[in-house]
């Protein structure tokens, strides 16, 4: 955390209230002194620190699956890796199963949704990983391949 000195001419709050220069209403920073709080976002950017929000901004994205699609409500700076296990949830996929794209791009896990410049109503599709995909596949196809010799009885005896 980064602290700045100010001007009190330069950022001045106004206030319904008269000043009574003893700091309360919150118009000098912390304590009275006259300094801001500044704090670094995951992308980097240096922006004052909010005081007092608790809450965080939620955001409404629409996942395409093929021909279906899901609305799912999340916060706005999370990670793709944490859509997925919302999306596991709903689609039945593991996390690890799941190839996300937005804008065109396959998105890393570790990606934060408002740096990439994911927005509230934005769409981003979600694949099958089509190598797991396959060996899901051969996987079925191997145990069919098994059990078939065992449950097969021949018809015609010659």
């Amino acid at each position: 955390m980064i602290k700045l000195r100010y001007s009190k001419k330069l950022f001045r709050r106004s206030s319904s209230k008269g000043s009574t220069g003893s700091g309360s209403d919150g118009d000098a920073g912390v304590g009275g002194r006259g300094e801001i709080e500044w704090e670094v976002r995951p992308g980097g950017m240096l922006v004052q620190k909010r005081e007092g929000r608790g809450d965080v901004e939620v955001i409404t994205v629409r996942v395409a699956t093929g021909f279906s699609w899901h609305d799912v409500s999340i916060g706005a700076t999370c990670t793709f890796g944490e859509l997925k296990v919302v999306l596991s949830m709903v689609t039945g996929l593991e996390p690890q199963e799941q190839r996300l794209l937005f804008r065109g791009k396959e998105r890393e896990d570790s990606d934060h949704l408002h740096m990439v410049g994911v927005r509230d109503k934005d769409k981003v599709l979600l694949l099958e990983d089509p190598a797991l995909k396959d060996m899901k596949l051969r996987a079925a196809l191997a145990s069919q391949a098994t059990v078939q010799p065992a449950t097969y009885q021949p018809f015609i005896k010659v």
